[in-house]
């Protein structure tokens, strides 16, 4: 298991735990958001560094938008690329909604993603696919530094070995 399908996933969430951050952190002028329906705010084509305590950079987000959804009090945020330093200084590279040459795959509809720590969590059904195997199980827990995750409960593998 590549830890790069974990990052990915890690990723995702943090970029989206960080826009619902922004949001709730900063007061609006309207609940219901603007009177002719358009969002109160859009960013187009922005990078988002976030640091930890010490000031070091914590991840970095990319993105060609993010638009706060009118009188709902969410945000879509599309096509996100997440940059993660790791301890060598290298950073792991992860992207949402397109194609990704990478052969370990890690799907989940829920997330939480701890960038101090270094840590991820799901209750969810997580599905991890490479080629000739595919794991499920319910729940996941997963140590970024050393790229190892666990499925909690509910867990199956299939392998098909290749010819």
């Amino acid at each position: 298991m590549s830890w790069r399908g974990i990052l990915t996933m890690v990723l995702l969430v943090g970029a989206l735990l960080s826009g619902w951050a922004v949001l709730r952190h900063h007061p609006r002028q309207s609940s219901q958001g603007s009177a002719n329906g358009r969002s109160d705010y859009v960013l187009r084509d922005f990078e988002l560094i976030s640091l930890d305590d010490s000031g070091k950079e914590s991840f970095t987000l990319r993105a060609p938008l993010l638009q706060e959804t009118p009188g709902a009090k969410t945000m879509d945020l599309a096509q996100p690329v997440f940059l993660l330093p790791d301890a060598e200084g290298r950073y792991w590279h992860v992207q949402s909604r397109t194609e990704d040459p990478r052969k370990v795959v890690m799907n989940t509809a829920q997330l939480n993603l701890f960038p101090n720590t270094r840590k991820a969590t799901s209750r969810a059904i997580v599905t991890v696919t490479e080629p000739g195997l595919t794991m499920r199980g319910r729940g996941m827990q997963a140590d970024l530094a050393t790229r190892r995750f666990t499925l909690l409960s509910q867990t199956t593998a299939r392998y098909v070995p290749s010819r």
